[in-house]
C-alpha cells in the first residue's frame, strides 16, 4: 500500500496521519514505523516526521492484515438512531450521547458505524477504513446532534473535500461555566494530544498542535453559567471542549475538562454540548440545513436557570 500526500495534508505528523486512514493504533502504527513496516519515500523515518507535498508512505499491508485480522466491524441491529435526512448518497442522523460513532482498539459492539452496517449494508466499502464506513466526520461519544454520513464513495470524496475547504457550517449549542467577558469572540489556538489520556491541550505548532479556530457568540448570560452558539472552522478532536476549557470556560458537565474552581452541581451525566445546525451544499448543488432540538435533559437544565 502506497500513500501519496497531497498539499492539502501536508504538515500533518506522520503517526497522527496514519491514525486516520489505518484501523489500527497510534501505539501500533509507531511500532511499525519503528520496525521498518512503514517507510517515507523508501526509507526508514521518524515518528514525528511532518508530512510534505508529494511524500510517498509506504505500507506493507501484511503486517497490518495480522495486526487487524480479528478486528472486523460486526453489524449490529441493536444500536438505535434516528435519520433525519435521506437520498441515494448521504444520511444525516441525530446522534444521541452516550453512543461511540465506530468502535477503538477495544472493538466495541454497540456502535454507530455498527447500526450504520446493519441497516445499509452497501455502506461496508464506503470510505477509506473498514471500521468506520461512511463515516466523513465525527461528534464525541457524550456528544450530541448532527452528523452527516456517506452511503457512497463519490459522496465520501466529495465532502471529505468539502470538510478540508470549510465548506461544511457546524454550530454547536453550548452551556459553560463562568461569565464571559466578550459577547463573542474567536479562539484561534492550536491542539494537540495532552498527556493526559484521552484528552487534548492547546499546544503551539513547534509542540505539534494543529490549527484549530472556533467561534462563538453568548446567547444568553446566568449568573455565572454562559449558553453560547459556537461554530468550529475546524474539527480537531475535542476541540470545543479543549478551546473552551483553555479560556477558563470549561463547559458545564464536563469531567474531563473542568476547573478546580467550578462548584456548581447539576444534574447532569454529560457535557452540555449538542451540535444544534448543519449546513452545507449537496452533490446535486442544492443548499440543505437542519436544525436539531436540545435533548429534554438539556433543556430541563436551562428551564431551572431561569
Amino acid at each position: 500500500m502506497v500513500i501519496k500526500i497531497k498539499p492539502e495534508q501536508i504538515d500533518q505528523r506522520l503517526d497522527k496521519f496514519l491514525t486516520e486512514k489505518l484501523p489500527i493504533t497510534r501505539s501500533q502504527i509507531k511500532k511499525l514505523i519503528i520496525t521498518a513496516k512503514i517507510l517515507l519515500n523508501g526509507e526508514i523515518t521518524s515518528v514525528h516526521h511532518f508530512l510534505k507535498a508529494g511524500d510517498e508512505i509506504k505500507i506493507i499491508a501484511k503486517e497490518i492484515k495480522d495486526i487487524t485480522k480479528d478486528k472486523k466491524l460486526e453489524p449490529n441491529k441493536t444500536v438505535k438512531f434516528k435519520v433525519v435526512y435521506e437520498d441515494d448518497n448521504i444520511l444525516v442522523i441525530d446522534k444521541p450521547a452516550g453512543l461511540l460513532i465506530h468502535p477503538t482498539e477495544k472493538m466495541e459492539p454497540k456502535t454507530l458505524a455498527a447500526g450504520l452496517l446493519a441497516k445499509y449494508p452497501e455502506i461496508a466499502e464506503v470510505g477509506e477504513n473498514e471500521l468506520r464506513p461512511g463515516i466523513v466526520h465525527r461528534l464525541d461519544k457524550s456528544v450530541s446532534g448532527l452528523l452527516l454520513v456517506c452511503k457512497t464513495q463519490k459522496a465520501f470524496d466529495f465532502f471529505k473535500k468539502k470538510f478540508q475547504d470549510r465548506k461544511i457550517k457546524k454550530i454547536y449549542t453550548a452551556l459553560v461555566h463562568g461569565k464571559m467577558e466578550r459577547l463573542e469572540g474567536t479562539i484561534d489556538l492550536p491542539i494537540a494530544r495532552s498527556k493526559t489520556k484521552g484528552k487534548m491541550a492547546v499546544k503551539s505548532q513547534e509542540q505539534g498542535g494543529k490549527e484549530a479556530i472556533t467561534n462563538y457568540t453568548v446567547t444568553k448570560q446566568y449568573n455565572n453559567l454562559a449558553l453560547l452558539e459556537v461554530e468550529i472552522l475546524t474539527g480537531r478532536t475535542h476541540q470545543i471542549r479543549a478551546h473552551l476549557n483553555a479560556l477558563q470556560h470549561p463547559v458545564v458537565g464536563d469531567k474531563l475538562y473542568t476547573q478546580k474552581w467550578v462548584r456548581e452541581k447539576m444534574d447532569i451525566d454529560r457535557p452540555f454540548l449538542h451540535a444544534s445546525y448543519l449546513s452545507f451544499k449537496n452533490l446535486d448543488g442544492k443548499k440543505l440545513e437542519f436544525k436539531s432540538k436540545l435533548p429534554s435533559k438539556l433543556q430541563n437544565i436551562l428551564k431551572s436557570l431561569t
